[in-house]
This record gives C-alpha cells, structure tokens and sequence, in this order.
C-alpha cells in the first residue's frame, strides 16, 4: 500500500512532524510512506477561474507551481494523511492553499459534477494544538470533513494531540497516537470497502462555500 503523508505545518521539526513521523516509522515497516513538506515547494491560492473543469481526467489547473505535481502525488496514493497545527481555529495558510486547489479535483459540467478525480480516496487527518481540543480543534474537523465530502474522498480518521508544547515533551503520547492511527487507518483496511460508507458528497460547487470559517 502506498501512503501520502502532508505535514502541512510551517515547523518541519514541530509537535506535529513529531506525532506524523512516530505514525511514519511503524507504518512504513510494512507499506510504502511518502512524505510531502509543505513549506519545500510553493503553492498558490486558487484563482477560482474553472479552467480546470475542461480536464476531466486530471487537475487541469493553468497556474504553473506545485499544486498540480503536489495533487498528482495524492490521487497516486491508497492513503493520503493531512497533518499540522491549528492556526486560528483553521488550517496553517501553507496547507490551506494546498486544500484549495483540491478544488479542480472536482470537475463541474451544466451544472452536475462530470468526474471527481478523488473519489473513494482514504484519507486522514491528524491535528495538534497548544490548548485543549475543545473549542480549539473542532472547527478544522468540520472543514477537513466538508473539504473530503465535497472531492468524494472517504475520511477512516481524525486524531487530535491537544495541550503540545515541545515535541521532547508528547513523549508516549505521541507513540500512542501513531499506533492507534496504523491501527485504525492500517490494521483496517482489508475491510474498509464494505465497512466504511462514504460522506455523502457536498452539492455546492463552489468549494469556499464550504471550507471556510
């Protein structure tokens, strides 16, 4: 199995690279793990243009930045994980723009979706933050599962670290969380296509609609 690991956080060496390589090393034992640094390569925002809706059976997005290769390793993965810090409530700006351009996955013809390029796609997201996961780690829930629903992909999991302060500290935490994530995204997966049922998928066609706070 191949999996895509995104740490999407501006800290390469931060709790969130802490818990997302732990999950990495046992994970990788037995699959394929590639990981994508965010910050290595840049990424514009959407320009909401729908040019990308005359390619059916790729991105089709004009602008020319790492999106496009960046979304190209997604759709080649069986398990895509999103990984970073919550920022205001929401996603670091450095993944967000990334989350954006999932936008010309889905492909919008009169009116109806034609394709949807991430369709049955798994994914995870793992999040961490420097207070309590309450009122402070829900709302990046709902927009991670409004942004999966709306490209059709299927979400096996969401983990939340709460309460981080320097990756020396999470310790067994973090060990903790890896092996409960290979357990339920991993050890699963024999069984997830009759088990799991997709998120019904989102009507709007305008993605903003639904990911923003």
């Amino acid at each position: 199995m191949k999996i895509v690991t995104i740490l999407g956080s501006p800290r390469k060496r931060g709790n969130t690279a802490a818990v997302l390589q732990a999950f990495e090393a046992l994970v990788s034992i037995e699959h394929q793990v590639e990981r994508i640094n965010i910050t290595d390569y840049h990424v514009a925002g959407c320009r909401g243009c729908d040019h990308c809706f005359g390619e059916l059976t790729e991105p089709g997005c004009l602008q020319k930045d790492d999106a496009v290769r960046l979304l190209a390793r997604i759709l080649a993965a069986d398990v895509v994980v999103y990984a970073c810090p919550v920022y205001c409530w929401s996603f670091p700006a450095q993944l967000k723009a990334l989350l954006d351009r999932h936008y010309c996955l889905v492909k919008w013809q009169d009116g109806e979706v034609a394709a949807a390029l991430m369709t049955g796609k798994r994914v995870a997201l793992l999040v961490t933050c420097g207070g309590e996961a309450d009122d402070n780690a829900d709302l990046i829930q709902v927009m991670f599962d409004r942004e999966i629903a709306y490209v059709r992909g299927v979400v096996v999991g969401k983990y939340v670290v709460a309460n981080c302060t320097t990756p020396a500290e999470l310790g067994e935490r973090a060990a903790a969380t890896a092996r409960r994530m290979v357990r339920e995204i991993i050890g699963g997966w024999a069984g997830l296509c009759s088990e799991i049922t997709p998120t019904p998928p989102c009507k709007s066609r305008h993605i903003c609609n639904h990911v923003t706070m």
